[in-house]
């Protein structure tokens, strides 16, 4: 009787190609802003919705072009700890990668165009933009996540754009209180990025990756790790503040202290790559829990 093959089929393949724990990175800020536009009556689903589709498909264009260009400049080699990558273990052809990197990212772009009748040509520039910063995040001439930039794109493409364009096209302003979810937001998804370098540190180092945790080190990355927590307990307490029911900022204010006690004190304690591999999940779970608690706090709060 011949063996069952082991072999992973080409949907798994390009299932983990798209970097699951990294989507809520996504979907949190299109939920949040969403709920802010609800509770101001300005919620417009269907342009929501291609919100939510735009920030997956970059998301997802991103994690391909990571794929690509890292294994091209030599970053993904067998001395890699994490989950593997298409690319660098055979499973996709790099040639395959690329040519999926571009059609994603003009999918993207093609649903970005239908939000120019919510928002108008400003969000044009925001489209293409965030196309050429999630190529550029590890390819081009001078790439974001090779020179110490990659945490800030995060923080301002998945945090203060994403929130900020997603609440312009639904109520045609930016409101203060959408740049300060915006931060808080943007902060826990730089969290991910800051705990996906810190598992990396040694290989990026030997390919020359010069991330924030190789230029300064593990403990500047804990502080930063501790900052991004803190960023986001006062972005919450700033905006449940106002207007509130006290029991939905303090039930808030407790998950974010808890999650941030709990998260950062694993982070300082791993010794090994499967326990950052847990907390890279458990990071991007605790963004979409961040912006559940916050949408919960906007619409019945």
């Amino acid at each position: 009787m011949a063996a069952a093959s082991t072999a992973p089929s080409v949907l798994s393949i390009w299932v983990g190609a798209s970097r699951p724990r990294t989507l809520p990175a996504a979907i949190a800020p299109v939920l949040a802003a969403s709920a802010l536009a609800w509770r101001d009556g300005d919620f417009e689903a269907p342009a929501s919705g291609v919100c939510l589709a735009f920030a997956l498909l970059i998301q997802i264009g991103t994690n391909f072009a990571n794929d690509y260009y890292d294994f091209v400049k030599g970053a993904d080699t067998a001395e890699r700890v994490g989950p593997r990558r298409a690319v660098a273990s055979g499973l996709v052809a790099p040639a395959t990668m690329k040519r999926a990197m571009i059609a994603v990212f003009a999918v993207a772009f093609a649903t970005g165009l239908t939000l120019l009748a919510y928002g108008g040509w400003p969000l044009l520039i925001i489209g293409v933009a965030s196309v050429v910063c999630g190529v550029a995040y590890t390819g081009g001439p001078y790439p974001l996540g090779y020179n110490g930039l990659g945490d800030i794109f995060v923080f301002i493409f998945f945090g203060l754009v994403a929130v900020g364009a997603t609440y312009f096209v639904q109520a045609g302003v930016i409101t203060q209180e959408a740049w300060i979810i915006g931060t808080g937001i943007g902060a826990l998804a730089a969290n991910i990025l800051v705990v996906n370098n810190y598992r990396d540190v040694e290989t990026d180092a030997k390919a020359g990756k010069r991330t924030l945790v190789v230029r300064f080190g593990r403990r500047f990355a804990r502080a930063q790790f501790i900052t991004g927590h803190g960023l986001a307990l006062a972005a919450l307490v700033a905006v449940g503040a106002g207007d509130w029911h006290p029991a939905f900022v303090i039930t808030g204010a407790v998950v974010c202290v808890v999650a941030g006690w709990i998260q950062s004190r694993r982070l300082a304690r791993a010794t090994g790559p499967a326990e950052l591999i847990r907390l890279l999940g458990q990071t991007g779970m605790y963004l979409a829990v961040y912006a559940l608690v916050l949408s919960a706090g906007l619409i019945w709060g």
